[in-house]
């Protein structure tokens, strides 16, 4: 399928660009719908060093959708709170599509003189399924990966997708998941939490109260800690 890419939405740094950050959208969405998080960062000026970009999935068919053509990363057959239901209708053509295109936007970064491990990937629900399945098979070594209301993608095969060395291993991961969300359901979240731990990643999961499937201020301010956390303040005289 040959789909076209529009040009990403891009925050450049505001100070010495030492790092980046690559957002992605859910679906149905565009690169603009999380420029206000993004707007939010700046203003507080704790992230000055990073460049934030926000792509936008291509418009393709939506099965669960009545086959209505909107921006996504891949194809959604059906929603179901049965984790099996959605491993049985995956669009692995889609997903693994949307991997090579989130490779070739870290790719591009580390080209421009950005290192791997300055990197975050980010998203929220299909954004936060294709950040996870990405960030934690690629070859490169990043700074971390977040995923907000979102999923492990082709969970049952997930292993077999993982790179020899597995060199996000120990990336730290941040996953954010409302209590009260009935689109991507609270317990597939807490299942891929469980699965990703259980495999010895380095995953942190926090539950937000009465939070249906959107991201809170609370949720937005955690996320802010994160990426302090995996992207501290360097400085031109440490490069």
């Amino acid at each position: 399928m040959s789909l076209t890419y529009i040009t990403p939405l891009v925050f450049p740094a505001l100070a010495h660009h030492t790092a980046t950050v690559i957002f992605f959208h859910g679906l149905g969405d565009t690169r603009d719908g999380w420029s206000f998080a993004v707007e939010n960062w700046r203003r507080r000026q704790r992230l000055n060093e990073v460049k934030f970009i926000l792509p936008q999935a291509p418009n393709i068919p939506i099965t669960v959708n009545g086959g209505a053509r909107m921006p996504g990363w891949y194809d959604i057959a059906s929603m179901s709170a049965d984790p099996e239901a959605l491993r049985r209708n995956e669009d692995k053509d889609g997903i693994l599509r949307t991997q090579q295109h989130v490779f070739g936007l870290i790719q591009k970064e580390i080209d421009s003189g950005i290192p791997a491990d300055r990197i975050v990937l980010g998203g929220f629900s299909q954004g936060g399924a294709v950040s996870i399945f990405s960030g934690l098979t690629a070859k490169v070594k990043l700074a971390g990966v977040v995923g907000l209301s979102a999923y492990l993608l082709l969970s049952n095969q997930f292993t077999t997708y993982l790179p020899t060395p597995n060199v996000n291993k120990e990336t730290p991961i941040f996953m954010g998941h409302g209590d009260s969300d009935m689109v991507v359901n609270t317990i597939i979240g807490k299942k891929t939490y469980d699965v990703l731990k259980d495999l010895g990643y380095n995953v942190d999961f926090k539950l937000y109260p009465n939070l249906e499937h959107s991201a809170s201020p609370e949720e937005i301010l955690d996320v802010e800690s994160f990426l302090i956390k995996v992207l501290p303040t360097k400085g031109k005289e440490e490069l």
